[in-house]
């Protein structure tokens, strides 16, 4: 998706993310994922974490092979890993870090652990992918997205978040310019308003483009929206906004 030019464009990630191109770090939350995407994912992540119960996962996603798959660490208040998963990620040598501050979740703490631990490897990265996020709870899909306003004040790096078909990622001011025509896109996508009213958003490439369009909720959103074949979006906005899609591995 987005990497930053001198005039603040990002370029295309999702394909280059997915194609092996890009260096990037691995999150893994307490939510199904797709078992596609995270063997495509983890053996080219650099480093590799799981947020509490997000270990539960790993595990029984990797049932008879987890010898070969161990995070670099586990964190969180532990109040979701089952205790046999601790037991043998701890007995396997991987560090457990326990978090117990209420005010922040989970995914939020890891995250400030995992900047901290690519500061002190000196990894060269260029994004920070989370797999899980998206389903379940509807009050923890938006405390995933209210982690993405926090990650701005954690890493310098994109924080992208998947799960089954669908892709988040918050773009900050300014202008973007995202490549779709890369062959992992489905054919849905959406600009979603979150957080703040956005009072003038630009776009080109989509079906229904806005122009110097208000976005917030009760008066516009853009849902459902699709592409119109260019295969490039761009998006200009003046406040953070969510970009959703659909992807397809």
């Amino acid at each position: 998706m987005w990497g930053i030019s001198l005039l603040r464009e990002r370029s295309n990630y999702q394909s280059a993310l997915i194609k092996g191109n890009l260096k990037f770090c691995l999150l893994i939350l307490n939510q199904p994922f797709n078992k596609g995407h995270f063997h495509c994912l983890w053996s080219k992540a650099a480093l590799r974490a799981c947020a509490d119960g997000g270990a539960n996962r790993l595990y029984h996603i990797t049932e008879g092979s987890q010898d070969s798959f161990l995070p670099d660490y586990i964190s969180g208040d532990f109040d979701s890993i089952q205790p046999e998963v601790k037991e043998y990620y701890k007995v396997k040598g991987c560090e457990l870090i326990e978090t117990m501050d209420q005010d922040l979740t989970d995914f939020t703490k890891c995250l400030q652990i995992l900047q901290k631990k690519i500061e002190k490897k000196g990894l060269q990265i260029d994004v920070i992918v989370i797999l899980g996020g998206l389903g379940g709870r509807f009050d923890q899909i938006m405390a995933s997205v209210e982690t993405l306003f926090h990650a701005t004040n954690i890493t310098p790096f994109p924080v992208i978040v998947l799960q089954e078909c669908s892709l988040i990622y918050l773009l900050q001011p300014g202008k973007h310019k995202l490549r779709v025509d890369t062959g992992l896109e489905g054919d849905w996508c959406g600009l979603i308003p979150i957080g703040s009213s956005c009072e003038s958003v630009t776009t080109t490439g989509l079906r229904w483009n806005l122009t110097n369009q208000v976005l917030k909720f009760g008066t516009l959103v853009s849902t459902s929206n699709t592409y119109d074949g260019s295969g490039i979006v761009t998006i200009e906005t003046d406040k953070p906004l969510l970009w959703t899609m659909a992807i397809e591995i």
